[in-house]
Parts: structure tokens; C-alpha cells; sequence
């Protein structure tokens, strides 16, 4: 049988752009964990099976996608997003590069390479982990390997898909360096125990701001959910979603006890944004 991989041109209706979709919001392992028999891994709340972080941007140009996790393939069928057109990451943990083959298909339906936005740490390890992809040695066949153009970003703000992204300097641990991205009046702040500051500046007027909370027990390379809800007061967005959720938090005990205006986000939530 021969896949057969039509040229797919989407158009995108006023009501789509500016949408934000939440494809995963768990730890790195995912929740539940493998093995695990805690409440909250064999809950029957869906919104207590949380795959790994990434969130979808629809803009004026097509789809954003932040970060490839390790289950992008099964998240992107689940919200039947069949086009993304640019890919920003926020650092090059295993979480959240190790889905990039999935990204082979696209370039097919673009006509061109998928354009990567990254720091260099993120470059080089990615050009590690699939060094297939950039192999001197000819495809066996089309489509063989993923086809990719990065482009380096650093602290400076950038143009992709007809919208501005503002870059959100944060720790990661005392050691390592990873980016949040504000677009309008949203921003997305997973993985970080600090937001420095000048980084707080940047997000000043954010109405949507989404941060990473791993558990109520402090982390060394992570926000607790206090952590993270003194952030979110710091912010002052409208509205603050919690992602990066351990399964040491239940979705509906954990939202009973949060501060108005802060919840736990969900695999699929969906929020409207302004670009």
C-alpha cells in the first residue's frame, strides 16, 4: 500500500488565530507514571492523564508549536491538528525534544523544511540526538528523515507566523538556562524555579500567563504550587494556568484549593488569546 501525501494548504478563519491549545501539561514522565498505583495515576478523571508539555499557537501564518515531546505524534491526532508550521523550543530536555521525528510528515504539506527557533544549546543537541537528520549521506527514499531549518534565537524578540515573540529569560535549576515565550498578552513559563526580575518585566500586562508547578513539595529545579502562585502574583495576569503537574497533584482537590484566578491546566484546554 502507497501513503499517498496530498499538498494541504489550511486556511485559517479569524476565529482561530489566537488560540492557544494545551497538547500536554504533565512532568516529564508523564502522568500516570509507569508503575505508579498512587491515587492519582490510576484516577478515572481524564484530566488527571497528563502527557508530556507543549502547547499549540495558532497565528495570522499557520500553527506554532512550542516544544516536541516525546508524545506529540498521539497529541496532535487527539486535538486533529494536522499542520504545524514553525516549532520554538524552550530547552533541549529530553521532554521536550523527543518527539521532533514526527515532524517528518510537514515538510511534505509545506514544501519546505519545518523551521526550528532555538537557542544554540538546543541546536547542538538536537543535531546530536538525530544525527540522522543531518546526515551527508543521501536518503534512501523521500521522507526518510526529518527536514529541518533551525533558526537561533537568543534574548531578542522575533517574527514567526506574522506574530512577535518576546523571549522570557529564566532559570531551570542554579545551572541551566531555558526560555519562556510571551506572544501578545500571553505568556508561557514552564520549567523554571526563577524568573529573574527584568524577565517579570517582560511580562508585565499579560492577561494569560501560564507557569510550571510541579508539586506542593519544594523542587531544586522547579516551582511548587506555592512557588508558582507568589509568581503569578507578581504577574498579575487575569487568569494563570498551572502545567508541569507531577502526579502528586489530583486535578480537582488541587483546583479546590488554589487562589482564584489560578487553576490547574488540562491535556486539550483551550484559551483564547490576544496577538
Amino acid at each position: 500500500m502507497t501513503l499517498v501525501l496530498e499538498t494541504f494548504v489550511p486556511e485559517f478563519s479569524e476565529p482561530s488565530q489566537g488560540l492557544v491549545t494545551f497538547l500536554g501539561t504533565g512532568t516529564s514522565v508523564g502522568v500516570p507514571a509507569i508503575g505508579c498505583d498512587c491515587e492519582v495515576c490510576q484516577s478515572g478523571d481524564p484530566k488527571n492523564n497528563r502527557t508530556r508539555c507543549a502547547i499549540v499557537v495558532r497565528l495570522p501564518g499557520g500553527t506554532l508549536l512550542v516544544d516536541t515531546p516525546p508524545d506529540l505524534r498521539v497529541q496532535l491526532i487527539r486535538e486533529r491538528i494536522r499542520l504545524v508550521h514553525a516549532v520554538a523550543y524552550t530547552h533541549e530536555h529530553a521532554d521536550h525534544i523527543f518527539g521532533l521525528d514526527d515532524l517528518r510528515l510537514f515538510p511534505f504539506r509545506l514544501g519546505h523544511a519545518v523551521p526550528l527557533y532555538c537557542r544554540e544549546p538546543v541546536e547542538s543537541q538536537i543535531r546530536r540526538a538525530y544525527s540522522y537528520a543531518f546526515s551527508e549521506r543521501p536518503d534512501t527514499h523521500t521522507g526518510a528523515t526529518p527536514k529541518l531549518e533551525f533558526t537561533r534565537i537568543d534574548e531578542t524578540p522575533f517574527d514567526v507566523l506574522g506574530a512577535r515573540v518576546v523571549p522570557i529569560p529564566m532559570k531551570h535549576g542554579p545551572h541551566f538556562d531555558v526560555l519562556g515565550f510571551r506572544i501578545g498578552d500571553f505568556a508561557y513559563c514552564t520549567d523554571t524555579n526563577h524568573i529573574p526580575e527584568e524577565s517579570i518585566e517582560r511580562l508585565a500586562g499579560v492577561k494569560t500567563f501560564v507557569v510550571g508547578a510541579l508539586r506542593h513539595e519544594p523542587h531544586a529545579t522547579h516551582f511548587n504550587v506555592r512557588q508558582a502562585i507568589d509568581v503569578a502574583g507578581l504577574v498579575g495576569a487575569h487568569q494563570t494556568w498551572l502545567t508541569h503537574t507531577g502526579h502528586q497533584l489530583d486535578y480537582q482537590q488541587t483546583n479546590q484549593e488554589l487562589p482564584q484566578g489560578i487553576a490547574m491546566a488540562f491535556d486539550g484546554l483551550q484559551v483564547k488569546i490576544s496577538l
